[in-house]
């Protein structure tokens, strides 16, 4: 019997509604095919089976169906109102708080200008293209148009899930050059941690050698460090001023290396929890670390540069050293490989050493064969 329970939310007052319904089709001795779709008039799933057989029998028998009640169209609901649902019930419930604050600016100066007024339904390839346009006419980065697609994808695709729209339109990226990154040579990085303020020779140490972001540099605290056993756990970091996990949601543990270690032992203090902190125990700003790093810069002959450099450095120079892809990745606590792959032409014998695993080792190579005088006859 084809009975059904439909549900949906009332657009205007949010209340969650239900009605039993039936779906009748027949097909009638003279090649006819009938579909009748109604309300059942006695909300109770028996009543609706009832109604459903009677209803089944008036249409085989010719009888003139009895006056059907509409379906109640549900519209959907505007951009601006639903964005504000989505960051209240989904995006607070499943993102970290850096990640909603992140939503949030992006909804307020680009999304809702753009699809505030329009309803859900209404947002379609063409709309979103011309968005794209837009933003491409303001000299906007493909990769910060694209952030701002995804964060609409995800609105629509939750409308969909909670039945707000039937269905979630194509979106077309925009195609991101392969990202830069600026690192240190072996030498430049000598020279900075030389040239750096003694109060701030430690933290530019540890984003040489370990690879911290800068978030995590300055959520570290003295329970994430092991001096005896040499190793730190990257269990914290800090965005927009709130102390959460790392970025991929993971904690990670960093061995120290020898330079690393005295430097963490010299730094040692008693101010308070933070390793990195003011005067008065509290944690630094990005602010506050700014300017140390540029006068470094400066007193080693370097270039400007921020601190995300330390981190490009500890993973270049990793590769540099022959270091396995997986086990930078791993170091550098990044979700997927694709993020590690970078650096992977840094590495000067990884291509080399693939190629000469070609070689025949246990029957000597052809080029001692050839050398040896001589081809099969």
């Amino acid at each position: 019997m084809s009975v059904r329970r439909r549900k949906w939310r009332d657009p205007k007052t949010g209340a969650l509604k239900d009605c039993w319904m039936i779906d009748v089709v027949v097909e009638h001795k003279d090649g006819r095919r009938e579909r009748i779709r109604k309300v059942a008039p006695i909300q109770n799933k028996r009543a609706a089976e009832q109604y459903e057989r009677e209803m089944r029998i008036e249409l085989l028998e010719g009888a003139t169906p009895r006056k059907e009640v509409q379906e109640p169209k549900v519209e959907a609901p505007k951009f601006a109102a639903f964005s504000d649902q989505f960051i209240k019930t989904y995006a607070k419930t499943n993102n970290k708080p850096s990640e909603v604050a992140t939503k949030e600016a992006a909804l307020k100066n680009h999304l809702v200008p753009a699809f505030g007024k329009l309803r859900l339904d209404a947002i379609g390839p063409e709309r979103i293209e011309a968005f794209k346009a837009e933003k491409l006419e303001a000299k906007l980065s493909e990769k910060t148009i694209n952030n701002f697609l995804t964060i609409l994808r995800r609105i629509l695709a939750v409308a969909a899930e909670w039945g707000k729209i039937k269905s979630v339109p194509h979106v077309r990226w925009l195609k991101v050059p392969p990202p830069e990154f600026d690192f240190l040579a072996f030498d430049e990085a000598r020279r900075i941690v030389l040239a750096a303020d003694p109060e701030w020779h430690a933290m530019i140490m540890l984003g040489l050698r370990c690879g911290l972001r800068q978030g995590e540099l300055l959520a570290l605290r003295w329970d994430a460090v092991d001096l005896v056993a040499g190793r730190l756990i990257v269990k914290r970091s800090v965005a927009r001023g709130i102390v959460g996990t790392p970025k991929s949601g993971k904690s990670r543990e960093v061995p120290l290396s020898d330079d690393a270690l005295a430097a963490l032992k010299a730094h040692r203090h008693l101010k308070g929890e933070f390793v990195f902190c003011n005067e008065r125990g509290g944690m630094l700003t990005r602010g506050e670390c700014k300017h140390p790093l540029w006068r470094a810069c400066k007193r080693a002959g370097l270039r400007r540069i921020g601190w995300h450099v330390l981190r490009h450095t500890f993973a270049s120079h990793l590769a540099m050293r022959g270091v396995p892809l997986k086990a930078i990745q791993e170091l550098l606590g990044h979700a997927t490989i694709e993020m590690t792959m970078r650096y992977a032409h840094l590495s000067p014998d990884v291509r080399r050493d693939a190629v000469k695993l070609l070689d025949d080792h246990g029957h000597g190579t052809y080029a001692a064969h050839e050398a040896a005088g001589g081809q099969n006859q």
